[in-house]
């Protein structure tokens, strides 16, 4: 049988149909969006038996507001498996604390700190097992991700929702080969109130034509803000059930406060009395898990903390011993300190292709961040989510 010597055969159309696909999304975001470096090695651990991309993200051309992101492919099927947005709680908790705490498939070695860089060991159940994963520093002002002017520093919710979708879809033209994935968010704690947001951006703009057309299936959420006077208000009563409150206090807590334990009146003063006798018995107890001792929070004590860390580094004769409020070992959260160790190290920093200059101390969970929060419950989204056939997953 003759050979065809037609130009287009199914390689050329397949070549000719990519080539034609990314010009079409060029004309949509023109211009240099997307800044990305591939990780090869990470001090602490050598070199990586997957693979990393870090890279900055405009989304505000205007007041050049860069969004930072950490991508690392999944261990199984890259092509075929689904890819993960992960926003962290906060709001402006960084996504290395859900890489490197939670899901991602470096974990610290727990070891008491003594003034070197803390080691990593691989997670035998990180979730790059199964799926594509970018975590994001987001709102602006977490992490490393910054603005340029003083007006783009202003977060909201609302504004946040709109930065993270023109992030995913500025990422996704910069990396089409993902654009067929199943495409999922997810987030925790206080993510809850702004990932159904971004869900929902992505659903508008897909039913608008909008390009790139994003693959969404769904979202997914861990023990997500849903309604924060709820949830607040729940403090008081869930204290009580839990056996923390007495009787009698809880009863008088309700009586003279309504119910409403957040907006007091200043002029209640029986209202006040209650909540101060109310703090007393809940100060002391660790508020994520009440049954574990009371550990500092690390995040207050953070310019001292690097602080120390540096002048251990820099005075040979103050290595022995550990910096002042170094939560001990045992408590759940010593991986937060090693993580402000790590990642304030130069070496660290320019393994993740960190722009000089900009952030002088990465801070884990930004508590100044320049934030309104503009939305008060989620659970409308929620259902419009679901009346639009989205999959969500839910869980504490």
């Amino acid at each position: 049988m003759a050979r065809s010597n037609h130009p287009f055969t199914s390689a050329n159309l397949y070549l000719f149909s990519t080539c034609f696909h990314i010009l079409l999304l060029l004309q949509y975001f023109p211009g240099k969006a997307v800044s990305e470096s591939i990780v090869r090695y990470l001090p602490g651990f050598g070199l990586l038996p997957f693979e990393l991309e870090t890279g900055y993200v405009s989304v505000d051309d205007t007041n050049g507001v860069e969004l930072f992101y950490y991508f690392i492919k999944s261990e199984n099927d890259p092509i075929k498996d689904p890819l993960i947005f992960r926003f962290a709680g906060g709001p402006g908790c960084s996504g290395l604390t859900t890489m490197m705490i939670q899901f991602g498939p470096l974990a610290f070695r727990k070891v008491e700190y003594n003034g070197s860089l803390p080691t990593l060991v691989l997670r035998p159940d990180s979730w790059t097992k199964v799926s594509n994963i970018v975590f994001l520093d987001a709102p602006v002002g977490t992490g490393f991700s910054y603005s340029r002017s003083l007006q783009g520093s202003p977060g909201s919710d609302t504004n946040s929702a709109k930065h993270s979708h023109t992030f995913i879809r500025r990422w996704l033209v910069g990396h089409p080969e993902f654009l067929s994935n199943p495409l999922y968010l997810a987030g925790d704690s206080y993510s809850g109130m702004v990932v159904p947001l971004i869900v929902q951006e992505i659903s508008d703009g897909i039913e608008a034509g909008d390009k790139p057309l994003i693959n969404l299936k769904g979202y997914l959420l861990g023990n997500p803000v849903t309604d924060r006077n709820l949830e607040m208000n729940s403090l008081i009563p869930f204290s009580y059930g839990m056996g923390i409150l007495s009787l009698e206090l809880f009863e008088s807590a309700k009586q003279h406060c309504g119910g409403d334990y957040i907006n007091v009146d200043p002029s209640n003063v029986q209202c006040k009395k209650d909540l101060e006798a109310v703090t007393e018995c809940i100060e002391g107890l660790e508020s994520e898990y009440i049954l574990d001792r009371k550990c500092p929070r690390i995040d207050e004590k953070q310019k001292e903390i690097i602080s120390d860390r540096r002048l251990l580094r820099e005075n040979t004769s103050n290595i022995i011993g550990s910096p002042p409020s170094d939560p001990r070992l045992r408590c759940r959260k010593y991986d937060h300190l090693l993580l402000y160790y790590w990642t304030n190290d130069d070496r660290v920093q320019t393994a993740l292709n960190v722009r000089k200059g900009i952030i002088h101390d990465w801070i884990r969970c930004n508590r100044n961040l320049d934030y309104l929060p503009d939305v008060e419950i989620s659970t409308g989204y929620h259902l419009y989510l679901s009346k639009k056939r989205y999959r969500s997953l839910i869980f504490r």
